[in-house]
């Protein structure tokens, strides 16, 4: 099969996009993905979105009465807070449903990711690392870490969002880096990758993980629908984000390669 892969070590979504419908297996089991995700998140957002109201509801029963000047400016200060917090729960009521499912169907996504990278590589795929008890282990603490660095990530998004002007700014980079992390642990972690590597990949690689990270991070923001878009969307991402992940990869290793090597 020739290779039509961009020269360049960034590969557009267009890319991605033609090279998962080039692919039977890798359209069936995405289909799957896709129902798989969005069942877990709906019914998730639904609970916590529930649990959140039953337990803040009373908060909000009872508006100012709009008289006067001062009556006025706490009413309008009610009305903010109302929105701005129904917003906010609802976007944070989101993440929280999403890494439920995330974690559920992550051996799905992360099947997908070595099988879209064996079918990128061809003979060139390199193996698995060894499949043992410790390898497990730590697969299954590293998925652990990323769920409660995702709950870090969404109240200091929480807290964030307070702060007027820059707020917004901050929750969304937050939510697109996060993102990243949660793309680029399918493919690293078949590297056995830990946490730390890989948000050192993100630091390192901030322009590529910024766009990697955007799309799922302004669709996360579209109440209601955002279940359907990023469940629509992840498998696509996931192979977007492998195939970029191997590109940058295989540059470094390249780059290295080409460096002369110093005689002691």
């Amino acid at each position: 099969m020739k290779n039509t892969t961009p020269t360049t070590q960034w590969i557009p979504l267009s890319y991605s996009f033609a090279f998962l419908l080039r692919s039977r297996n890798l359209l069936a089991w995405s289909a799957i993905l896709v129902l798989v995700t969005a069942a877990f998140t709906w019914a998730g957002y639904f609970l916590t979105v529930d649990l959140v109201d039953s337990l803040t509801g009373s908060f909000f029963l009872i508006q100012p009465e709009a008289i006067g000047i001062w009556g006025w400016t706490k009413y309008l200060g009610w009305e903010v807070m109302h929105w701005g917090f129904l917003i906010i729960s609802r976007v944070v009521a989101f993440y929280v449903a999403f890494l439920i499912a995330y974690s559920l169907s992550a051996p799905g996504y992360v099947f997908l990711s070595t099988a879209t990278e064996k079918r990128h590589a061809g003979e060139n795929f390199e193996p698995d690392a060894a499949l043992n008890i410790k390898g497990l282990l730590i697969d299954l603490w590293e998925g652990i870490k990323i769920g409660i660095f995702g709950i870090a990530v969404t109240i200091a998004a929480l807290i964030a969002n307070f702060i007027p002007g820059v707020g917004q700014i901050i929750v969304l980079l937050l939510y697109t880096y996060y993102s990243a992390l949660m793309f680029v642990d399918y493919p690293s972690s078949r590297r056995r990758w830990s946490l730390g590597q890989k948000i050192s990949w993100l630091k390192a690689n901030n322009k590529q993980s910024l766009r990697l990270g955007i799309l799922p991070a302004l669709l996360s923001l579209i109440p209601l629908l955002n279940i359907f878009f990023i469940a629509m969307i992840f498998p696509l991402m996931t192979v977007h984000s492998t195939l970029n992940f191997v590109a940058i990869e295989k540059g470094k290793k390249n780059e290295l390669s080409k460096q002369p090597v110093q005689e002691e």
